[in-house]
């Protein structure tokens, strides 16, 4: 529990500092942004704990703190969101070839408790169509990402190698896409998707939203490793 606890308020702080920083919190905010994604990448070997762990993110903090007075906090900052979304992107569309099943689709088998080619046609096809979708809407966004990384001004790639950044767009307003609004368009697909779904499928395991995100849930961190990997 205090490591769901944890992760979560590491996942939390991060996109808020990582704004923060390009929103007048300047190099410091930005260390710290870089550092608080550091700990949760290591946040299991840091409670259980392990001794390399505690290391590397030391390690990471002196690093940062040199770099303080450097164009590179900013800069490593612009990654972050076109890893995150490209990344995504890669895992939904690589599991339309797995012989596996398609992502969607293998979650849907285990809400139904069914394997994947024992669930309905028509079910079939719509959880494979929604893995295209969701490839398809994480891949834009990365391309989106990826853009904005170049043109912002003045902390972009672009601007930091003394080139003229073809479609300026502010600081403040590139993170706000990459590090807030991402997640708002990526929580409106879900939502919406949802209420589509419950249209189309209305024999479900599931009551209503609230009883389907308990069932995601309750699939447990081994099914959704397993998932991923």
């Amino acid at each position: 529990m205090t490591g769901t606890v944890l992760r979560i308020a590491l996942l939390v702080a991060y996109p808020l500092l990582a704004h923060w920083a390009s929103a007048g919190g300047g190099a410091l905010a930005a260390v710290l942004a870089l550092l608080d994604l550091v700990a949760l990448v290591l946040a299991d070997a840091l409670l259980r704990p392990r001794a390399w762990a505690w290391a590397v993110l030391v390690a990471s903090a002196a690093a940062l703190w040199l770099l303080l007075d450097t164009p590179w906090p900013a800069l490593l900052l612009l990654a972050p969101p076109i890893l995150f979304t490209g990344l995504l992107a890669w895992l939904f569309g690589r599991s339309l070839a797995s012989p596996r099943g398609a992502l969607i689709t293998r979650i849907v088998s285990a809400l139904e408790r069914l394997a994947p080619a024992e669930l309905p046609p028509d079910l079939l096809r719509y959880s494979r169509g929604l893995t295209a979708a969701w490839a398809l809407v994480l891949a834009l966004l990365t391309v989106a990402n990826g853009v904005l990384a170049l043109v912002v001004v003045p902390d972009g790639v672009f601007a930091t190698l003394g080139m003229a950044s073809p479609w300026p767009v502010s600081q403040e307003a590139g993170s706000l896409f990459a590090n807030i609004l991402n997640y708002g368009v990526l929580g409106v697909f879900f939502i919406g998707e949802y209420v589509l779904r419950h249209r189309l499928f209305r024999d479900r395991p599931y009551r209503n939203f609230v009883d389907f995100l308990r069932q995601m849930g309750a699939l447990g961190p081994g099914f959704w490793k397993d998932l991923l990997r």
